[in-house]
């Protein structure tokens, strides 16, 4: 994912305010004619679409945990990430390639799970899906309490630390191909535990960023298929989320 373009306004790669108001701002037969209420995104449209979205994606999930394959884990992931590409500039078609993205997204979380559940056994795998859960509603309660306010000084450090882990990741790959470990990354004992944690902290801040441009989105009257792009945009967290705690919960249970 392009760093200049995904991190640019909001930290999740799919949700910009940016992009948000440039289509909430388009003009229908040259500014003559405004959008009617049904024809615009709300906040109830874009949480109906998330929930629909996380069923399917559970659905899939469960069936490459019971029957897991690397096809299901590469082709879930690559094809995944392919969508979010076309679906980054290509907003309006959300309605059409956000279901598909739950699906295959589904592939590739469920053979994650699976892997984890051979080394480690389903109790951790219970534990990290109960965990991102807990962190999701608390971060909710948090967004609307007003306990954080998400505000540009916040949204900017929140876009750094992200663009952060990601060059670290960028980075990390880059050394397996050639056979080289990062350190202390994927290591056990309290430093390795330590910097799983930073993430997963990163990470759950970047809910509220979702949050955030989701209520914008919705103030701004963006068009309709903007709550499929914004739901499918807090996927994305949530799956790096879960990605993120099952990792932790590994290390903390090796021998």
């Amino acid at each position: 994912m392009s760093l200049s373009d995904r991190f640019k306004q909001s930290s999740n790669p799919i949700l910009s305010e940016e992009r948000l108001t440039k289509a909430s701002q388009r003009p229908l037969d040259g500014g003559f004619i405004t959008r009617a209420d049904d024809t615009v995104m709300t906040v109830s449209g874009a949480v109906n679409k998330t929930f629909l979205l996380g069923l399917l994606l559970l659905g899939t999930a469960v069936y490459s945990f019971l029957f897991p394959s690397s096809l299901f884990m590469w082709g879930g992931a690559i094809g995944g990430l392919v969508l979010v590409f076309v679906m980054a500039f290509k907003p309006n078609l959300s309605g059409t390639l956000a279901p598909v993205y739950a699906l295959l997204e589904g592939l590739f979380v469920g053979s994650v799970t699976a892997i984890y559940a051979a080394g480690f056994g389903t109790g951790l795998v219970f534990n990290a899906i109960l965990v991102t859960i807990s962190l999701l509603f608390m971060m909710l309660f948090v967004y609307k309490a007003g306990l954080i306010t998400v505000t540009q000084k916040f949204r900017s450090g929140v876009i750094m630390a992200t663009g952060g882990v990601l060059l670290v990741y960028l980075l990390d790959m880059g050394l397996r191909f050639f056979g080289v470990n990062m350190p202390f990354l994927h290591d056990g004992g309290m430093l390795g535990i330590g910097i799983s944690l930073v993430i997963i902290g990163i990470a759950t801040l970047n809910l509220l960023l979702d949050f955030d441009n989701i209520e914008r989105g919705a103030a701004m009257r963006a068009p309709k298929y903007m709550e499929w792009f914004c739901a499918m945009g807090l996927i994305v967290t949530l799956v790096w989320l879960y990605v993120e705690v099952l990792r932790l919960l590994s290390v903390m249970n090796r021998d």
